[in-house]
């Protein structure tokens, strides 16, 4: 095992990969205008009967999900009604559902609108367990993220659906 210096007083242990990375030469990115991913800014509608989980998501996905991802505005729903109504008049670039919301579960106002809404934008799906990821499947939903939410998987599926559309933002 080998030790490397992080800084004076203190040490770290240096992996194997990280072993042989030390020898490679540096092969950083440049950080010049031309190289960098343009910033994808993206309008979200969240839904969700319950406040909490409404501030939740928003806490954990935050203004910048990603470096080149950047929610410009979000758009709360607490009813189904107001979903349709929304998505009908408004654009929208990703749907955040609560599949555990009372009354209309948004597993099924996904599929709903998935065959109902002409281009529906891409819907991310909160379940009530990771066991879930059938009805997540059949709800016609691009992504789904079990509850508890974990901040890591909530940004990363926001970052993904994001660079995979043509935002309008």
């Amino acid at each position: 095992m080998r030790w490397r210096v992080l800084r004076p007083g203190s040490i770290g242990r240096m992996t194997a990969s990280n072993d042989s990375a030390a020898q490679a030469p540096s092969t950083a990115i440049s950080t010049t205008s031309g190289s960098q991913r343009p910033v994808v800014r993206v309008s979200v509608l969240l839904y969700s009967d319950d406040i909490t989980t409404r501030d939740a998501v928003r806490a954990a996905v935050g203004r910048r999900p990603a470096k080149d991802v950047e929610v410009v505005r979000w758009h709360e729903c607490a009813t189904a009604d107001a979903v349709i109504s929304s998505v009908e008049s408004e654009r929208f670039d990703i749907l955040v559902v609560d599949g555990e919301a009372a009354k209309v579960g948004g597993l099924g106002l996904a599929r709903q609108l998935k065959n109902e809404i002409f281009e529906c934008p891409p819907i991310v799906v909160l379940t009530g367990r990771p066991q879930d990821s059938w009805l997540a499947a059949w709800s016609q939903a691009d992504l789904a993220v079990p509850h508890p939410l974990d901040p890591i998987a909530l940004t990363s599926a926001i970052a993904t659906l994001a660079r995979s559309g043509v935002p309008t933002a």
